[in-house]
């Protein structure tokens, strides 16, 4: 199953490098695009290993009928951000009209923004927002070292001394406990970065007692604890063995080997690609947000858009029934 969406031909106007490995394109949309908030996002067809697919990025403030992205070429890539980065001026691609799930309240009377590396783009949009309108903020962005941090210049324009950088290689740390005693009763946090970020967050906001609603977070599905090594899968009542390479996830092995699955956000968001794990034979490297630390530690599911064995086999139900 997947979102009703509205593909777009574009083309690109622009390629920059803005920091280690990060490079921000600009696309000059056919048709032209509805107006769109801070922490929306885009889908864009990729081409990978000759095979098409979808990849979504967070879209970045753009000249009247544009949209721009910003893209880490990571070490362990599916695919999408090499593709990425193989585009050029003049090149043409298939986008969508951006879409928001990770929208500003504009409830609150002061937010607390936090950013973990490429996770600040929707943060980068959001900042600008609440700066412009004249909302109290402060922003805390965390990343391994300065040189791996696009926007810092901009940032740092709408943010003054309400912007902190910390440089994870040089010891620094942001201190949860503090930044979150230290918003007001209606205050607000927004996170976007790597699983341990959120998780740290998500146990932090927890312990402090405040409402649920008021914590906003999200996640990128490329990360997890361990790095990806090929794993197996038995579908169970179907008869068939699925390999998982590193740089496939089991969603996309799954559906490329004929298995019909049902899908939404790809993002460990929805918990709809969710598998029943019967056996395995090895730990389950859990990336998404949807289940709880209990039923990660239960490993009865997982998430196939984003979650993976760390190695070894397991048997997997997939809710089929002869």
């Amino acid at each position: 199953m997947k979102n009703l969406v509205e593909w777009r031909k574009a083309r690109v106007a622009s390629v920059t490098d803005v920091a280690s490995d990060v490079r921000r394109l600009v696309f000059d949309v056919e048709g032209g695009l509805p107006a769109f908030d801070a922490g929306s996002h885009t889908n864009i067809k990729v081409t990978i290993g000759g095979k098409p697919a979808i990849r979504t990025y967070t879209c970045l403030p753009a000249g009247p009928g544009q949209l721009s992205i910003a893209v880490k070429l990571h070490e362990q890539s599916r695919g999408g951000s090499k593709y990425i980065f193989t585009l050029e001026p003049g090149m043409d691609v298939e986008i969508t009209a951006p879409e928001n799930r990770f929208e500003l309240s504009w409830r609150a009377s002061e937010y607390l923004l936090l950013a973990g590396g490429i996770g600040v783009t929707p943060i980068y949009g959001m900042a600008k927002a609440l700066a412009k309108q004249g909302a109290k903020v402060r922003m805390h962005y965390a990343a391994k070292n300065c040189a791996a941090m696009p926007f810092v210049d901009e940032l740092s324009d709408v943010l003054g001394d309400n912007l902190s950088l910390y440089a994870s290689d040089e010891g620094q740390h942001v201190d949860l406990e503090r930044e979150i005693a230290d918003l007001p009763a209606d205050g607000e946090l927004y996170v976007c970065g790597p699983l341990g970020m959120l998780e740290a967050v998500k146990a932090a906001w927890a312990a402090s007692g405040r409402p649920v609603s008021r914590l906003r977070y999200e996640v990128f599905g490329d990360n997890g604890k361990f790095a990806e090594n090929t794993f197996q899968v038995d579908v169970l009542n179907k008869n068939i063995t699925v390999t998982v390479p590193p740089d496939k996830t089991l969603l996309a092995a799954l559906t490329d080997a004929g298995v019909e699955m049902i899908y939404d956000c790809q993002r460990g968001e929805c918990g709809l690609c969710a598998v029943d794990i019967v056996e395995a034979d090895a730990d389950v490297d859990h990336r998404d947000v949807f289940f709880s630390e209990e039923e990660k530690r239960e490993s009865r599911k997982m998430c196939s858009c984003v979650s993976r064995l760390t190695e070894g086999r397991a048997v997997i139900d997939i809710g089929y029934r002869a």
